[in-house]
């Protein structure tokens, strides 16, 4: 190597300007930082609002004494007393009973569209799970009541309410479980068919475990979404002002029913009420969202 050849190379090497191009590429992906912050403020901003506003009119009738402990029998509408146990204790067996429904019929689905369907079945199938999860509420409530009320002959009860809550957690349920089913390694699968286990026993004793955090994960979002459904409860179930242990026959309440109810008592006790039940159904909400995540951070960890 000649002396010219060595001093280029340890000559240092001066940094180029930066190009038309780069200049223009840094300031687009500046300005597309600055819409997504902005977008995403605009968007956090409201839901802070109603939050706030909530919890500001809500909290004094959360925190009074007897209102996760009492219902309203016997209280006047006038009166600011009792609680909100009887409309909690409807939501929660509502809730309940669909999610005792939903759950194996989604989960049988899921197990049939990852590990042994095929063909047009399984895009038909796909295609009215896809078409369910657009249904609003209050379709599956007329849909429940000209099918079990009014065909039927059943009465208006709970249990009407949880039929249509199914129709509302099926999707939910087949969709994320599908997709937890999927995740799982198929070199798991197909050690355990080297092993002589039979398909069925691999997709109980393997598959179905090793997803389980995550398709419980989705059950819970799949009830944090129909928990607070007022349609439902509005068309197929009457107000009740104490517990009803019957899911069957008779009137059942439950949070949105009371804020429903209470809008018609201008009183000052009904303000509280309404308030009141609407932070009780957040708290809910938040508590299941919070277990959901923690399901989800468990699925995370074992993969």
């Amino acid at each position: 190597m000649t002396r010219t050849s060595v001093d280029a190379f340890d000559r240092p090497v001066k940094p180029e300007p930066l190009s038309h191009l780069s200049m223009r590429r840094r300031l687009t992906n500046g300005a597309a930082t600055v819409f997504f912050v902005a977008s995403f403020a605009v968007a956090l901003l409201p839901l802070i609002w109603v939050l706030g506003v909530v919890v500001a009119r809500g909290w004094y009738a959360v925190t009074r004494s007897g209102w996760w402990t009492h219902s309203l029998r016997g209280v006047l509408p006038e009166e600011f007393a009792g609680g909100v146990y009887h409309a909690l204790y409807g939501t929660l067996v509502q809730a309940g009973v669909a999610t005792v429904l939903s759950v194996p019929l989604g989960l049988m689905t899921a197990v049939f569209l990852v590990e042994y369907g095929s063909g047009r079945l399984v895009r038909l199938t796909t295609f009215m799970v896809d078409v369910l999860a657009g249904v609003p509420s209050i379709v599956a409530a007329l849909f429940i009541f000209s099918l079990w009320i009014a065909t039927l002959g059943f009465q208006q009860s709970a249990f009407a309410v949880a039929l249509a809550l199914v129709l509302l957690m099926l999707p939910v349920v087949v969709r994320s479980t599908e997709e937890m089913l999927r995740l799982v390694p198929d070199d798991l699968r197909e050690a355990s068919y080297a092993l002589g286990v039979s398909k069925w026993r691999t997709i109980v004793r393997i598959v179905i475990p090793i997803a389980m955090p995550g398709i419980v994960s989705g059950v819970l979002l799949s009830v944090a979404r129909v928990v607070g459904e007022t349609a439902p409860v509005l068309v197929l179930v009457g107000y009740s002002r104490s517990i009803n242990l019957d899911i069957f026959h008779g009137n059942m309440a439950s949070l949105p029913l009371l804020i429903y109810t209470e809008l018609t008592n201008p009183e000052h006790a009904g303000f509280l009420r309404i308030w009141g039940a609407a932070l009780s159904l957040i708290i809910i909400v938040a508590v299941i969202n919070l277990l959901a995540a923690a399901f989800r951070f468990l699925a995370t960890r074992r993969r």
